[in-house]
């Protein structure tokens, strides 16, 4: 499968940018999945990779084929793009067989294709399963009905997953009759031989023309494949059907209608019809969406699964950051047409790039606590957080926050520098919907509504420390003391609402003790597990561990 690369990609309607200039590089065989909230451009990307949609500025590469370019004038179309497309709304015919949904659009493939020889891969299917004729009476006779009478429909199905045959191949197999003969195997290798001398009479008839058959069973004259335009044979869409069907495990299901499936077998029809043309790149708009939520975690192992087996590259669009986690290789995180951060999920989890990314994800939210201080000379930083209570900020890496911020303003320096060349340029427009620093939330018991506050002038002093809900620890041994404000137990863990003084933490305790309200409780912060913030531009400093007083 090939490589998928965003240059400079971007999407506006006006001044309203949808897509903000992302620039990056989706690798072979991985399953990126594109996570933000509603609204944020996610869709708008996938459907700009896909063809359908055109970008407004950028390049778009996959492989080594451009199709798009706004500079060079390409805009290479969707059904050329070789991709296939999982929408939200499975979008099934009502009228049509799962059978006949799958190979639907099998059926309007009409292009230039290395030329087959079906007759000879239906001739070599069936050897290949005659090599066994036990195995194909046992395979039959494990389909006789309660009347002890052969489901033939059943027998086909079991024929075709059994021995990799097309449907075709399955009926002559079947119509051979060894499941009834009184010694099976005999009676199999008798057949062998007449279909030895068939696929013998084939292959001399195609050497006599200076053609061999490659193992695709491909035409093949002087090492060149014989390429011409056509259609997919009754044969190969067949197989390519059954095939897919295999994976998504609804061989039993091909003479049904949709209405007659549950939400779960009809979106594996839909992804059965995706896969079928054989694309390079698979991409799915909230597949899962419309599933309950037990059916939606069966059918995550189910796309990790596929994934795996097809070798395929996916990018998958989701506003649950649960599916982003447990799916994807890496998440690229978006937030108003901006690339927020683009790495493997434990990454985004463990260090975050801004306060965006780390409020975003993770369920619970974390907990983030305003701090003010300065950073002393051996590296450390005495905070003041929770009101009036002092700490000491370890980093877990060297670091001097001065010239960290130094670099920081350097960097967005220069990115104004570059928002002012590019609107120098005749027709460039201004962003209406500003990018600002993401405003975090500290949970307090009195929540005031802070909407018509004034902002407070915010100084190098000013930090935000960020720790997730199972890095706070209850403990008797704990150095703060807290009031159980609420409790949610859920068998193996609970999740706390914890009182330290007007302030709410929210913990994640493992296990299966019981807290109530009112309980008085000592909680601890596990080392290395507390971010740091800077509370002017929002972005990560660096993590590590606070020592409690």
């Amino acid at each position: 499968m090939p490589e998928i690369r965003l240059e400079h990609i971007t999407k506006r309607w006006g001044k309203f940018f949808g897509v903000d200039n992302i620039s990056l590089s989706i690798p072979d065989n991985s399953f990126i999945t594109l996570l933000g909230p509603s609204g944020c451009g996610k869709t708008t990307l996938l459907r700009m990779i896909a063809g359908l949609e055109t970008p407004t500025e950028g390049r778009i590469v996959i492989g080594n084929k451009v199709v798009f370019d706004s500079n060079a004038g390409i805009n290479v179309p969707a059904n050329k793009r070789k991709v296939g497309f999982l929408f939200q709304n499975y979008a099934l015919w009502p009228n049509m067989t799962v059978y006949e949904n799958i190979a639907f659009g099998l059926k309007n493939i009409n292009e230039e294709m290395p030329s087959i020889d079906p007759l000879a891969k239906q001739t070599s299917d069936i050897m290949n399963a005659l090599e066994n004729g036990d195995r194909i009476k046992e395979v039959i006779e494990d389909c006789r009905d309660k009347t002890k009478k052969i489901d033939e429909k059943k027998a086909y199905i079991k024929l075709i997953d059994t021995f990799n045959l097309s449907i075709y191949s399955a009926k002559e197999l079947f119509n051979l009759k060894i499941h009834e003969a009184a010694n099976p195997a005999i009676t199999a290798k008798e057949h062998l031989a007449e279909y030895k001398k068939t696929y013998n009479k084939i292959m001399n008839e195609h050497a006599a023309n200076g053609i061999v058959l490659n193992e695709k069973f491909q035409l093949v004259k002087g090492k060149e494949l014989v390429v011409t335009k056509r259609k997919l044979t009754k044969e190969e869409i067949d197989s390519r059907v059954r095939a897919c069907s295999r994976i998504v495990k609804i061989g039993m299901f091909m003479d049904r209608y949709p209405a007659e499936l549950s939400g779960g077998q009809q979106q594996r029809v839909a992804i059965a019809r995706t896969l079928a043309p054989e694309p390079q790149v698979l991409f799915m708009d909230e597949p899962l969406s419309n599933l309950d939520a037990k059916l939606r975690l069966e059918m995550r192992y189910e796309l990790q699964r596929l994934h795996v087996e097809t070798g395929s590259t996916f990018v998958y669009v989701t506003h649950d950051q649960m599916e982003a986690m447990t799916l994807a290789t890496r998440i690229c995180l978006i937030n108003n047409g901006v690339l927020q951060q683009y790495a493997a999920p434990l990454d985004v989890y463990n260090e975050p790039a801004n306060l965006f990314v780390a409020d975003f994800v993770g369920n619970p939210s974390i907990n983030f606590i305003d701090a003010f201080g300065t950073q002393d000379v051996d590296g450390t930083i005495p905070l003041t957080m929770l009101g009036n209570r002092k700490v000491k900020f370890i980093p877990k890496a060297k670091i001097n926050v001065r010239d960290w911020r130094k670099d920081v303003e350097n960097e967005e320096d220069n990115k104004k520098k570059a928002e002012l060349k590019r609107l120098s340029v005749k027709g460039a427009v201004e962003k209406s919907n500003k990018d600002e620093v993401f405003k975090y939330h500290i949970y307090k018991v009195d929540e005031q509504d802070d909407s018509l506050a004034s902002d407070s002038v915010i100084t190098d002093e000013d930090y935000v420390l960020a720790i997730r809900p199972e890095a706070i620890t209850v403990t008797p041994a704990g150095k703060i003391k807290a009031t159980v404000y609420g409790a949610m137990p859920t068998g193996m863990e609970s999740t706390l609402k914890l009182r330290v003084g007007d302030f709410l933490l929210t913990s994640v305790v493992f296990g299966n003790s019981i807290y109530h309200i009112g309980d008085e409780v000592n909680i601890n912060i596990s080392d290395n597990a507390v971010l740091l913030f800077d509370a002017r531009c929002g972005k990560l400093i660096t993590s590590g561990s606070l020592y409690l007083y």
